[in-house]
């Protein structure tokens, strides 16, 4: 069973990438920042609990946030099923497809099995497009080989995994008509709306003062793995999620970067063209912070990771600026 017609979105992160797809079928061509700043994505967190490994540091907002409020700027129409029966998942997806539908799942990855590096990360998603007695096809990002498939089997486990992040095999179907005015006037509210939310967090671990407090962590963090023999494999792990997946990196602020730039055309605003110029510094700054912790789990040295400290002070002062200003729009 295939959806037809259905072409895939390319993109760079997981959740813009699936609700690409999704849209694709509607006929509703947007970018990937586009869909990123719509969606108010831009945010930080840096969480860890004792059943965790390791910390987890994010730099957007909590999955299926970013689908939930791009659906509601675009005056869009969303159902989700969520179920802890992996028949009736199965039954889900399945009604879903038959009625010639994209739908998008949320995702353990570490049980995809296209999938080379093996981290359990509850947070993933893919559009689901088809399939047949042995496997499932996906859309993933470009870096994961876009048009993917992985067997049924597997697919069933990294719709149930339990663990951070995780929900109860999570599916959803976007519905409804937009056009160009309406998007043009969700741009400035959910700028605001974004910025309002990244500078107030509920707690420390998050936003602007998330990001000081992970300075404070990295060394003893850096100073506790190493104790135990695991800094190595920590902190390469961090620093590819950082760079390459956009957990906390500069994926994401690039995104926005570009997401402010498209906006300050549609808008004719000079502020949010300043806004997009800060942002592309502020990206290449966490592109250091990430080469320095990978610098640090292969010399074994803390030295790189006390000059990540430095400027990761230096990221939260900048981004404070830069969405304070955005807040005042």
């Amino acid at each position: 069973m295939i959806v037809s017609p259905f072409e895939p979105f390319v993109g760079q992160h997981c959740e813009t990438t699936t609700n690409g797809s999704l849209l694709n079928q509607l006929g509703i061509h947007l970018t990937e920042p586009m869909l990123f700043g719509l969606g108010e994505g831009l945010g930080f967190i840096y969480w860890h609990m004792k059943s965790m490994p390791h910390p987890f540091i994010g730099g957007r907002v909590k999955p299926f946030e970013l689908t939930r409020t791009l659906v509601r700027n675009l005056g869009l129409q969303l159902d989700v099923k969520e179920t802890a029966s992996a028949k009736k998942a199965w039954q889900n997806l399945h009604d879903a497809l038959a009625n010639n539908r994209a739908a998008g799942l949320q995702l353990d990855c570490y049980h995809l099995e296209y999938f080379t590096n093996k981290v359990h990360f509850a947070g993933h998603f893919a559009a689901v497009y088809g399939y047949d007695d042995h496997d499932c096809y996906l859309i993933d990002t470009a870096q994961q080989g876009g048009r993917v498939k992985t067997s049924l089997e597997s697919l069933a486990l990294a719709r149930s995994e339990k663990g951070p992040m995780a929900a109860k095999n999570r599916l959803y179907v976007i519905d409804g008509h937009t056009d160009a005015q309406q998007i043009t006037q969700a741009l400035q509210p959910a700028i605001v709306n974004n910025a309002n939310e990244y500078l107030n967090p509920p707690i420390r671990n998050f936003g602007y003062k998330g990001i000081k407090k992970t300075a404070t962590e990295l060394l003893p963090w850096f100073r506790n793995s190493s104790a135990g023999g695991t800094s190595e494999q920590e902190f390469q792990t961090t620093a590819m999620l950082m760079e390459r997946a956009g957990t906390g990196g500069a994926l994401f602020r690039n995104m926005y970067r570009d997401f402010l730039q498209e906006s300050s055309e549609l808008l004719d605003s000079k502020a949010l063209l300043n806004a997009s110029r800060e942002f592309a510094v502020i990206a290449e700054l966490w592109t250091d912070v990430a080469g320095l912790l990978d610098k640090a789990a292969v010399t074994q040295d803390e030295h790189p990771v006390s000059e990540a400290c430095g400027i990761l002070n230096e990221i939260s002062d900048l981004e404070f600026q830069s969405m304070s200003a955005l807040a005042k729009l």
